[in-house]
């Protein structure tokens, strides 16, 4: 059945994929992304072609998920167009990579603020018009960085995906009794095919971050990233995260799993939350709020 879908963060990298797969699929798709008429314009120019070229409907739509303003705007323009939004897909977010201490306070905020602030603003803005149709998904796209293994100079992104991870599990609840289905995609660390690490953010402290390069932590950046590369099969393929994404969407409602691990190096996030996950459904009998477990449908 064809849905309307929104997904953030889609001008590159698991964004940009998963917009084309779902569009293949059949589905109407919204690539969220900001500065469509500046920078990202070739991004707008690319996501046309693609519809044309494959017969998919595929649209671009200005959203930038760190202003209440252009969310709001952006939300709009496609209820408008379509009537409906059918799942939303919190994808956008922004890796960063030096010693934890040489980050600004600042620097930490803004992160948050992709990572996490930015859901919050698409939920508000969106959820109303799920609840007013008794039916609707929220995909949160995770990281194994959120409960797996942590490998240093990571930090800012590390935290800012705990707190995300941790936001997705405490909205799910809240939305079954609304029709409201939530599943958590969590991929590992995919070191090629997308640029997220490289184009990582670093520490405005640069200062402080020398301490570190030539200290005793000298040379660790280059040994971390490259045993992080070493543990990544070399058929890791990023695709497989958008396949995970339309395997979710297009499951009957009622029917998916709360949560969905791609991660081809195996970090341990997967052993962490299902350990996580049972406790908080046991918590759930246990005070007598089994239905929260699984969303109602709502006529």
């Amino acid at each position: 059945m064809n849905q309307v879908i929104v997904i953030t963060g889609a001008s590159s990298g698991f964004g940009a994929l998963t917009a084309r797969a779902l569009a293949d699929a059949g589905h109407t798709v919204y690539a969220g992304m900001r500065e469509t008429t500046g920078r990202n314009a070739p991004q707008v120019a690319d996501v046309k072609h693609y519809a044309a070229e494959n017969k998919v409907d595929l649209r671009a739509v200005e959203l930038d998920v760190a202003s209440d303003d252009s969310v709001e705007a952006g939300i709009t323009r496609i209820i408008d167009d379509c009537g409906r939004l059918d799942v939303v897909i919190h994808n956008a977010g922004h890796m960063s990579f030096g010693p934890a201490e040489a980050f600004t306070p600042e620097q930490y905020a803004q992160l948050f603020d992709i990572n996490v602030l930015s859901t919050q603003r698409v939920n508000r803005a969106a959820l109303p018009q799920l609840r007013k149709q008794g039916r609707g998904l929220v995909v949160w796209i995770s990281s194994s960085s959120a409960r797996g293994g942590t490998p240093p100079y990571l930090a800012p992104y590390f935290a800012a995906k705990a707190a995300m991870d941790s936001l997705a599990v405490s909205y799910a609840s809240e939305l079954t009794r609304w029709g409201i289905e939530s599943s958590i995609i969590v991929p590992g660390a995919f070191t090629k095919g997308t640029n997220h690490f490289a184009h990582s953010g670093s520490p405005a402290d640069r200062a402080r971050a020398e301490e570190y390069h030539q200290g005793p932590y000298a040379g660790l950046a280059e040994q971390s990233l490259k045993g992080l590369s070493a543990l990544e099969p070399a058929d890791a393929d990023v695709a497989e995260v958008a396949k995970a994404i339309v395997s979710v969407v297009d499951m009957p409602f009622g029917t998916r799993p709360f949560r969905s691990h791609i991660d081809p190096s195996q970090d341990g996030c997967e052993v962490v939350n299902g350990v996580a996950d049972r406790v908080r459904t046991e918590l759930f009998r246990r005070i007598g709020l089994e239905d929260l477990l699984t969303p109602h449908i709502r006529t």
